[in-house]
């Protein structure tokens, strides 16, 4: 039997979708030629972060914002696969590339297998799996040597891209983010308005009718949590490259809680939201820093501002009103 197609955004005409699409492409190009004079006007240090965070949220809201899916783990493939970048290129003498690609492929693989064991489970109790997968890495990373407990990894080298561009320079160490950022990001792009970014779409809104449709769901939130895992890990590899740093923050449980916070700032199921709520995010956390751990009842506050008040996120409520 020849399978039906998934439910689509085109109208008849294809304008509100054509509409769409030239906005988008307009807000990337803003977007990006923003990231390219923004060093000139601020810390290039505090960018490269900001992009590694934004990258991260991305692949969080791949998940939740257009499968559905809640994870409060997602730390686990950021953190390990920062831990396994900096022992790649600090212990083994990896280059760069082969350090991120080192990290990246580790996320992808506990992704694999956390996905495998998530998905057999629905809302809360899918959260609350992914939550202990993540808590019992965490614990892991604790105790094994060549992550260095509470000390980290530090010192990490930053090395020569391809064994040419040194990377201890900034604007070498800059380009280098702001690719992987970019790169990443039209792929998430392209993931959500592919045919296959329709079938998760399709499952999010109404998986029993996906399922009626011929769809093997569990396949594609697999195949969805693996990527949102992948993409998760390539954030968290470049950061230990640039912060010359993997700890244990980066797979502790607030970790997974800050990325909920950035993507429900930005507004979730946006493309550009992830994006923004984590610039808000960090230059709050940079500017307010004066006040120590108050900095946390401050997001606290504006996570609930933003639940009641903005329920759509800054972007989500800008394109509502847009729309309007």
């Amino acid at each position: 039997m020849e399978r039906a197609a998934p439910p689509s955004t085109r109208t008849a005409t294809g304008k509100p979708s054509f509409l769409r699409a030239n906005a988008e492409a307009i807000a990337f190009v803003v977007m990006a030629a923003g990231l390219i004079v923004a060093p000139f006007f601020t810390y290039p240090l505090f960018l490269m972060q900001a992009m590694c965070f934004a990258l991260f949220a991305c692949a969080f809201n791949l998940l939740i914002g257009y499968v559905g899916l809640l994870s409060f783990g997602h730390a686990l493939y950021f953190g390990w696969a920062s831990y396994l970048a900096a022992h790649s290129a600090k212990v083994w003498g990896l280059t760069p590339e082969l350090a991120i690609l080192t990290g990246t492929a580790t996320a992808a693989i506990l992704g694999l297998v956390a996905g495998s064991l998530a998905i057999r489970r629905q809302g809360i109790y899918f959260a609350m799996i992914t939550l202990a997968l993540a808590q019992m890495m965490f614990f892991f990373a604790l105790q094994a040597k060549f992550t260095g407990g509470e000390d980290g990894i530090q010192a990490v080298p930053r090395g020569y891209l391809f064994g040419l561009i040194d990377l201890k320079n900034e604007a070498a160490m800059y380009i280098v983010v702001l690719v992987i950022f970019l790169g990443g990001f039209l792929l998430i792009y392209r993931i959500i308005h592919s045919p296959f970014g329709e079938v998760l779409k399709a499952i999010r809104e109404n998986e029993p009718r996906a399922i009626s449709l011929g769809y093997k769901t569990d396949r594609y939130k697999l195949i969805a949590f693996v990527l949102s895992a992948t993409i998760a890990g390539a954030a968290g590899a470049t950061k230990a490259i640039v912060l010359q740093l993997a700890s244990l923050t980066d797979v502790n449980w607030p970790m997974s809680g800050e990325v909920v916070l950035m993507s429900l700032v930005g507004g979730l199921g946006t493309i550009f939201g992830p994006v923004v709520g984590s610039f808000v995010i960090l230059l709050m956390q940079y500017k307010l820093s004066v006040v120590g751990e108050w900095v946390l009842v401050i997001q606290g506050i504006i996570f609930v501002s933003c639940v009641l008040l903005f329920r759509r996120g800054i972007v989500g409520e800008i394109a509502a009103r847009f729309k309007g």
